[in-house]
């Protein structure tokens, strides 16, 4: 089977930026969101502590994220994190009044997948004072997240996390692919056996036999069916069954007669 091909260059045109971090934690668990969502290119700007990258903190919270913590750029200014970037977007939960337009997270991405010449990065403040005004308002965008507006205050891993997850969603969706969870081996088997669907002649047969098996042992008075097989029916009918497990169903069906029939034949 050919698979749809995923232009893996989107996830190399995306850079993190965090800019003042205070907490060694949040930049080793930003490094882990990055990293199970595909995105490497991470850079800091004047964190508040010496040697960000080889703090034990950091390098517990990138918990198997660690290359991607040292590949990490610290740099001096936000001129030298955005060098080669041609769309900048301010990660916030605090709107302005002057601000560039404002998407959610999966407009964002969007862009990313219909416009793939864009260089973009996402911008993270520091946690508690976030960003300064006038570096969002330099921006191209303002990404809020539609969170809790009673609660909308994310911690920064988290908002990176959902930034990332959404820009990965955004990629396989414009590539054609089904996301499904697979096997963490180095084949492409799927987790789970999907077999071929079953025919509706093939349904109708097995709900034929059903009927006769519940018949068969007392469950259903064939004199006085009510609901219970349209019932049935609509069961089955959420599960998409597929041809191995209606002939499954038949086989039980067929015991079913079976033991049926053997207890009529008992004195």
């Amino acid at each position: 089977m050919n698979l749809p091909q995923i232009n893996t260059n989107l996830f190399k045109h995306l850079r993190f930026i965090l800019v003042e971090t205070s907490r060694a934690g949040n930049i080793g668990a930003v490094a882990r969101a990055m990293k199970t969502m595909g995105y490497s290119e991470l850079v800091l700007v004047n964190p508040r502590f010496d040697d960000a990258v080889h703090d034990p903190e950091a390098v517990a919270f990138a918990s198997g994220a660690q290359d991607i913590l040292a590949n990490a750029r610290v740099v001096g200014s936000m001129a030298e994190a955005l060098d080669g970037v041609n769309y900048a977007a301010a990660v916030s939960a605090r709107l302005r009044e002057f601000s560039p337009p404002v998407l959610s997270p999966r407009q964002f991405a969007g862009q990313l997948v219909a416009q793939p010449d864009l260089r973009a990065a996402l911008i993270f403040g520091n946690e508690r004072f976030g960003l300064p005004n006038e570096l969002v308002e330099q921006c191209n965008v303002l990404i809020n997240i539609p969170a809790n507006p009673a609660y909308s205050s994310l911690n920064l891993s988290q908002a990176a996390q959902v930034l990332a997850y959404e820009c990965r969603m955004a990629v396989l969706e414009g590539s054609g692919v089904v996301h499904t969870p697979r096997l963490p081996v180095g084949d492409a088997s799927e987790v789970g056996f999907q077999g071929e669907a079953a025919s509706l002649a093939q349904i109708e047969g097995m709900y034929a036999h059903l009927e006769q098996g519940l018949v068969a042992i007392g469950f259903l008075d064939a004199d006085n069916p009510r609901k219970l097989m349209p019932r049935l029916k609509r069961l089955f009918a959420r599960t998409q069954l597929e041809t191995e497990e209606v002939n499954i169903l038949r086989g039980i069906a067929r015991r079913m007669a079976g033991a049926g029939a053997g207890r009529k034949e008992e004195p």
